[in-house]
């Protein structure tokens, strides 16, 4: 009676399975897979990000509206600055994280937590060069920034717990 031993595995060839070249043989894949999950969790951002690209259109125009009656031209650019602070805060996240669904975990949090970084040095560059212009109205630009941010971050929370992401996988039968 004989047995039959699987051949060792070569230092120059990867695991069946895997993507990992330093995975021992029988490895389960480090890369997530394209599933019903996947899909789900995709579409669950999809319509965080839809919804907060229209909170922001409505808002531009209601923003512009009210800052040219309270404070004319700087009004209007108060209203502006505050939307594409606010678009760039809140559209960002959310397309990281729409761009790294099928990716492992790390590298979704790599993604996010550089796009977070990315977007505080923005944000410090705009705050500064910002800081001697009289040509918006401070009050507008808070204003908008601050029902913009808010709203996205609703309308994210409404989108995760509205999103019907499921939590097994049936097998196949």
């Amino acid at each position: 009676m004989t047995t039959s031993q699987p051949d060792p595995a070569r230092p120059d060839e990867t695991p069946a399975g895997t993507t990992d070249p330093a995975a021992p043989a029988g490895a389960p894949s480090t890369e997530q897979t394209v599933g019903p999950q996947g899909e789900a969790v995709r579409a669950v951002f999809r319509t965080a990000l839809r919804d907060v690209l229209v909170l922001l259109g409505a808002l531009t125009v209601l923003g512009v509206a009210v800052g040219a009656l309270v404070a004319g031209l700087p009004g209007v650019w108060g209203a502006l600055l505050g939307v594409g602070v606010a678009l760039l805060f809140s559209a960002t996240t959310v397309w990281a994280m729409l761009r790294t669904v099928d990716a492992t975990p790390t590298t979704t949090a790599a993604v996010v937590m550089g796009s977070w970084l990315a977007k505080m040095v923005v944000l410090i560059v705009i705050l500064v060069v910002l800081r001697g212009m009289d040509f918006y109205d401070r009050w507008v630009f808070a204003g908008v920034l601050l029902v913009g941010v808010i709203g996205s971050a609703v309308l994210d929370y409404r989108a995760v717990t509205r999103g019907r992401v499921p939590y097994v996988e049936p097998g196949a039968r």
